[in-house]
Formats: structure tokens, C-alpha cells, sequence
């Protein structure tokens, strides 16, 4: 199994690799949106044509997102994110519509500067009073909206405060911390079916399970391509972008995050990710500002 990934090889020195085992190979570009503005047929053979291995010992992975890379998610692409969306809403009948609708929900999640990645925390708002993590398989776009690889994504929300008012979904979903994405990226030339991948999510607190939850992409109500395609509706991504998917896995109104907890996603096939979290931005803040 391997994987792209964006790795600092010591003295601020930025790569961006293909990683197996304990090696990783450079590629000959000079960064992940300098790959993205390519199809996926020539990141495929850069991949083949990659370096000479360098052992991962002293390399720190990096979020996989430069330049003018953006996040986008899909909301209510299964049955049971809009149960649990009508759950927490004041206005149920909303989320039923678009769960059946043609147009899905897509929404603007992050700029790249501020997405963290695997070990880094991730950050419950202090204004809220439930806040979830959701689990979600990520489509890594080139800027010609092709899939060059999948990874994992934790779309961290407020519950209470998008319930309130669906009008205030930007702010329960797009706050420092609230974007979190696998470091490394599986290929989509070595996924043959991301529509059969399982996905697992665990939330421990004191070292102690107190949510466990699974699903699979199968379950998909809205297909990938057509998440794109809605996407790239007069809309440009140059530097490429991630699209998270939705998910299925969603912590009941009585099992919100608190600080101090550890959230653990794995999907088959892809990766995983796991991001201690904090009370409000502050050590978020510290994180990005320390890269």
C-alpha cells in the first residue's frame, strides 16, 4: 500500500512524496497544487518515476493542502446524517428535502492554512454546546475536477448551533479547528471500488471508549461524480481541492466531544486519522502558526 503525501524532510525543507512502508520517495514537483494542475494519468507516472527512497525517520507529514487548495463537504448523503440532522433542527422538513433532492448540499469547509492533520487537535467551539465529530471518506481533486486519491476527513461540527438555525451552518462548520484530514492519500488507481470501503469512528475519553460507531460507503445516497459535478458548477479550483463526502456516523444529541478527548477514524483501504481535542482555537492556533 502506498501513499502521497506533503512531508517536511528537516530545515523547512516542503516535499511532496510517495510513502510505503518506513520509505518515502520524492516527486519531481514542487509542491501539492503544483501536482493537482495535472490529470491524474501524469501524477500517476510521476508517482511510478518517484526517487530515491529516504527512510521517514526525522520527516514530519504534513496536511496534504498548499497553496490555494480548498476543502468542500457534502451534508445529508445518507440516510443517517439526515435523521440526525431533522433530530437536532428546529426546522426538520429542510434536511428531508435535500436528502431527496437532485441538488445535493455542498458547502465550503477550509482553506488549506488552516486544516490540521493526524496527532495535531482539533477544536470544539466555546459558544456551543454540542459539538461531533463526523467521519468522512475525502476525494482529493486536481484542478480538472479528476480524483487523484482518497483520504480521511473528520468534519468537526457544532450540532447545537447549526439547530438553532440552518442560516448558521457556516459558523458551525467552518471555524479554526474544525477541519481535520488524514495526512497521507491513497491513490485512486490502487482503490478499485470506493463505493465498498468500511469506515470505523471511536471517540475515547480518559483512555476509555464512550462511542464507537460504523458504516460503509456503500451506503452513499449521492455517487462521487456527481458530488463533482455539482462542484465544479461555475466554480475553479486551480490549485485542486478536497471534497469530503458526508457520513453516517453520528454521535447521539448525549454523546457530544469534550475537551480533553481523542477521536479515531479509520477507512478500509485509505488511511486513518486520530486528533486529541481542545476547548476553543487558542492551541489550534498554536499548532498552525508552529508549522
Amino acid at each position: 500500500m502506498s501513499h502521497l503525501v506533503r512531508f517536511d524532510g528537516g530545515g523547512g525543507d516542503v516535499r511532496v512524496g510517495l510513502l510505503t512502508g518506513d520509505e518515502v520517495r520524492p516527486l519531481a514537483v514542487g509542491s501539492m497544487s503544483d501536482l493537482l494542475r495535472r490529470p491524474v494519468a501524469e501524477i500517476r507516472e510521476l508517482a511510478e518515476a518517484a526517487g530515491e527512497p529516504r527512510p521517514t525517520a526525522g520527516t514530519r507529514l504534513l496536511p496534504p493542502l498548499d497553496g490555494r487548495m480548498e476543502v468542500w463537504a457534502a451534508g445529508v448523503t445518507y440516510l443517517r446524517s439526515e435523521e440526525a440532522r431533522r433530530e437536532e433542527s428546529t426546522d426538520e422538513d429542510v434536511y428531508a428535502r435535500v436528502y431527496r433532492a437532485k441538488r445535493p448540499e455542498l458547502f465550503f469547509k477550509s482553506a488549506a492554512w488552516r486544516v490540521v492533520t493526524d496527532g495535531e487537535p482539533i477544536a470544539v467551539r466555546a459558544d456551543s454546546a454540542n459539538n461531533v465529530p463526523e467521519p468522512e471518506l475525502g476525494l482529493l481533486l486536481t484542478a480538472g475536477g479528476e480524483t487523484a486519491g482518497y483520504l480521511v476527513v473528520d468534519d468537526v461540527s457544532s450540532r447545537s448551533i447549526e439547530g438553532e438555525n440552518p442560516l448558521y451552518l457556516p459558523q458551525a462548520k467552518s471555524y479554526t479547528g474544525s477541519c481535520a484530514v488524514s495526512a497521507r492519500v491513497r491513490p485512486a488507481w490502487e482503490v478499485p471500488d470506493p463505493l465498498s470501503l468500511d469506515l470505523r469512528m471511536r471517540i475515547l475519553r480518559e483512555g476509555h471508549e464512550v462511542f464507537a460507531g460504523a458504516a460503509s460507503t456503500s451506503q452513499l445516497n449521492r455517487k462521487p461524480a456527481d458530488l463533482i459535478e455539482y462542484l465544479l458548477r461555475d466554480n475553479d479550483f486551480p490549485d485542486g481541492a478536497v471534497l469530503s463526502t458526508g457520513t453516517s456516523v453520528v454521535p447521539g444529541l448525549d454523546q457530544g466531544l469534550q475537551p480533553g478527548d481523542v477521536v479515531e477514524i479509520e477507512i478500509a483501504e485509505v488511511g486513518s486519522l486520530r486528533s486529541p481535542v481542545v476547548l476553543g482555537a487558542d492551541e489550534v492556533r498554536r499548532v498552525l502558526a508552529g508549522r
